[in-house]
């Protein structure tokens, strides 16, 4: 058996990565994409290795030298139009190699693990292409397979219908054809397509025809879920790469730079961000997706219809409330009012708060108890001879997911009422308390009751939209309001996130069901994840459990294990004064039964 390798385009969408040198010669990791795939078709022991070449090849000739002399025989074929044909003319240039063996057929710009190849080479059908249940970051060919595996149809992307998604199968670009089937199909059906539809076409088109016959002779063979490949075209595309092909600490540090946006990974779980996983419903889903050719092509409305919408939503007045873009802009406001002023924080905490102050406007509450707990009358005690404007409560508190009860909140609200302190209370995780449908201080006459009270909600939580990015801020101090809605951006809310505003009182009853499941399914995970030895679990009102790691591991180690199995979680160690606790923390989210049994497996076996 041999490979032949297309490595003759000029991959533009590259741009600088590319400006001097063929795509097979850009670095993922440290390494160049030509330097993996020799290394890895060295392991399968082949007769040869046939190298397209065009665009920089002498570089590429250069580069590869005799360093491969002695694990693999790798021979050269000039394309010297690239820039005036595809693919094809490529493939063309080597059909002679091409029917003189069994062959790999392989594109440059591709990177995926070991076993991919394995699986090809030792499969006994003679004619695969290696094809990926469809994904929406995939671009480029598929195919229809029926149940015996056989292609039934080259889908080309003029041809590609979204409402046929879910049957699609992206091809790998890896194909095995044997010498025989060289011969006799694919080299005289390449023949006469170029003669007829010209050398500027994709090899994949000749395959497509082919297959229209009765009896093509190429089988599909798709690969695992859970193995790992990338088509790398563009620059975003070799960023997702690197993140996927990389490993231990980079590996752990490639995701959590990102900040989310973790739907580039499908086979990732991600128990590191916080919402919920039963809401919103399907038939919520339906109604945002007829409704979504509208909402992409018209403007949105300004803050006044939006304060409008959110007072509807949560039964506060219009002249109380504002809306942002995710809790986090609004976050930043309200705290950039307090600049230059003392604001009381409890640690540990939702970093986002401290993130926005100067290190000598943070007056530190810091729990030393085991399950970071505080009470009332701790903060009263503590910060009564303090000189603050500012007190953050976090209620449940992140990451701890400790829960005061409403009547000691507002015991809280009267002394700092009494002290002349404003009293920030964010309630983002409250919906997911026992009880929680009388636990929110979302209500005009405590609003009004307290004009120094201001109450932070995430809508993107418990609701479970976080890429809506909505958030909403709420005071009886008008001026307040009114001085915030000036800060944001005429339209800082886009219109999926006000028709989801809109039509949230449809689904209320839901979202009640919702937050119901959502509190049985986390007495499950806890009583599972109580079961691992290495674990103490400190109970949670939030959707979250902050687990200490007491045995075997440090939080970093579990961490580094958990992500070489694409699981992502919080290392609370790193946390603001938490480390300094001593104790190995990790925050683990409390996501539906199927992802948390898997999490709790993974956990078992280490």
């Amino acid at each position: 058996m041999q490979a032949i390798i297309l490595a003759a385009g000029m991959g533009k969408r590259l741009g600088e990565y590319t400006k001097n040198n063929t795509k097979c010669m850009v670095e993922v990791n440290g390494v160049k994409l030509i330097d993996r795939v020799i290394n890895q078709l060295a392991k399968l022991h082949l007769n040869r290795l046939v190298l397209v070449v065009g665009y920089e090849g002498q570089k590429l000739k250069d580069y590869i030298g005799h360093r491969y002399d002695d694990i693999l025989k790798i021979e050269f074929v000039d394309n010297s139009v690239y820039d005036k044909t595809n693919n094809i003319y490529s493939l063309a240039l080597a059909k002679k190699q091409l029917c003189e063996d069994d062959t790999l057929l392989l594109e440059s710009d591709l990177i995926f693990e070991d076993s991919i190849l394995q699986m090809l080479v030792v499969n006994p059908y003679p004619n695969l292409a290696l094809v990926a249940k469809y994904e929406s970051w995939m671009d480029g060919t598929v195919v229809k397979i029926n149940e015996f595996n056989e292609i039934v149809n080259f889908v080309p992307k003029e041809a590609f219908d979204w409402s046929e998604a879910d049957k699609y199968y992206k091809t790998v670009n890896i194909y095995k054809f044997s010498k025989k089937f060289s011969q006799n199909v694919y080299v005289p059906f390449l023949e006469a397509f170029t003669k007829v539809m010209g050398n500027n076409q994709y090899y994949e088109q000749v395959l497509r025809v082919i297959t229209h016959l009765h009896q093509s002779n190429l089988r599909a063979l798709p690969i695992r879920p859970d193995q790992k490949w990338y088509e790398i075209d563009d620059v975003q595309d070799l960023d997702i790469a690197s993140t996927i092909f990389s490993s231990g600490e980079t590996k752990y540090h490639e995701y959590h730079k990102r900040y989310g946006g973790f739907w580039r990974f499908p086979n990732l779980l991600d128990f590191c961000y916080l919402v919920n996983p039963y809401f919103p419903t399907k038939r919520m889903r339906d109604e945002m997706r007829a409704n979504f050719d509208t909402l992409l092509t018209e403007y949105p409305s300004g803050m006044f219809v939006n304060s409008l919408l959110a007072g509807k939503y949560f039964g506060i007045k219009q002249d109380y409330v504002v809306v942002g873009n995710g809790a986090a802009e609004l976050i930043k406001i309200v705290m950039e009012e307090h600049t230059g002023k003392k604001v009381g924080v409890m640690f540990p905490t939702f970093d986002e708060y401290p993130n926005r102050l100067k290190p000598e406007q943070i007056v530190p509450f810091i729990s030393h108890k085991d399950n970071f707990s505080y009470t009332v009358d701790e903060l009263m005690g503590f910060f009564g001879d303090k000189n603050i404007s500012l007190l953050l409560l976090i209620n449940p508190d992140n990451p701890s997911g400790q829960y005061i009860q409403k009547k000691d909140v507002l015991r809280l609200a009267d002394w700092c009422k009494e002290k002349g302190i404003n009293l920030i209370v964010d309630e983002s995780f409250v919906d997911f308390t026992d009880g929680y449908e009388d636990n929110s201080l979302l209500h005009n006459d405590i609003l009004e009751k307290y004009p120094d009270l201001m109450v932070m909600k995430s809508i993107s939580k418990s609701y479970g939209v976080p890429g809506l990015r909505l958030g909403i801020f709420a005071s009886s101090n008008k001026e307040l309001i009114a001085r915030i809605k000036k800060e944001v951006s005429i339209w800082n809310i886009n219109s999926f996130g006000e028709f989801y505003m809109q039509i949230f009182g449809k689904y209320e009853n839901d979202y009640k069901r919702a937050c119901k499941l959502f509190r049985e399914e986390r007495e499950k995970f806890f009583n599972d994840l109580q079961a691992i030895p290495f674990l103490r679990v400190i109970p949670s009102q939030a959707n979250y459990f902050l687990c200490e790691v007491t045995d075997k591991y440090t939080s970093a180690e579990l961490t580094q294990k958990l992500i070489e199995h694409d699981v992502i979680i919080s290392n609370c160690s790193l946390k603001r004064n938490m480390g300094g606790s001593g104790k190995q923390l990790i925050r683990l989210a409390v996501r539906d039964r199927k992802d948390d049994e898997k999490l709790v497996n993974i956990l078992k076996s280490l």
